[in-house]
């Protein structure tokens, strides 16, 4: 089993944020924490897991039920990106409502979650990214946000400006879908 550690900011206990790296995403990235430091700002409980070493599938799969099925408040949402939006069918099952980051949707298990999920879902996913579906993603009949010339970091390969304004629009739209949650 790959090593794991799971650090709690405290906030609101009846609205707690599981917050799962990628394979080369960590949650100390721009990215996962910018979306942490949002979710801190807004009052939520936020559960940071790391790893030193991303699990193989199949122990993700192995340790997912763990990580979400120890939260237990009135919301919980999942934040996930890449490795870890292979969670989302397990997600479904537990009807968590989900913001996945560059999720996997090439492969049929999540591309089948993503279009079955009846709780609050965002996908969202670069034009230049390689493990991007668009065409899966817009017919989920979820909220999606793709970003033009956006790569599998949420990047722009080259530009720190557009990069930053890339954040800056994930963060805008995850902070959107925070508002509408129920």
């Amino acid at each position: 089993m790959a090593p794991l550690e799971v650090s709690t900011h405290d906030g609101d206990p009846a609205r707690v944020a599981t917050v799962l790296p990628g394979r080369g995403c960590t949650c100390d990235a721009p990215l996962l924490h910018s979306t942490r430091a949002l979710l801190r700002d807004r009052g939520w409980t936020v559960r940071t897991v790391r790893w030193t070493t991303p699990p193989a599938p199949e122990e993700l799969l192995d340790l997912a039920p763990g990580l979400l099925d120890a939260v237990q408040s009135r919301q919980h949402l999942v934040v996930a990106k890449s490795l870890s939006t292979r969670l989302l069918p397990l997600a479904l099952q537990r009807d968590l409502p989900g913001t996945w980051l560059t999720p996997l949707l090439r492969e049929p298990q999540v591309h089948r979650a993503a279009a079955a999920a009846s709780a609050p879902t965002l996908l969202v996913g670069g034009s230049a990214d390689p493990y991007w579906d668009a065409a899966a993603a817009r017919g989920s009949g979820q909220r999606v946000l793709e970003v033009p010339g956006a790569d599998h970091s949420l990047e722009v390969a080259g530009d720190l400006d557009a990069s930053l304004r890339v954040l800056r629009t994930v963060l805008a739209a995850v902070g959107e879908f925070l508002d509408d949650l129920p």
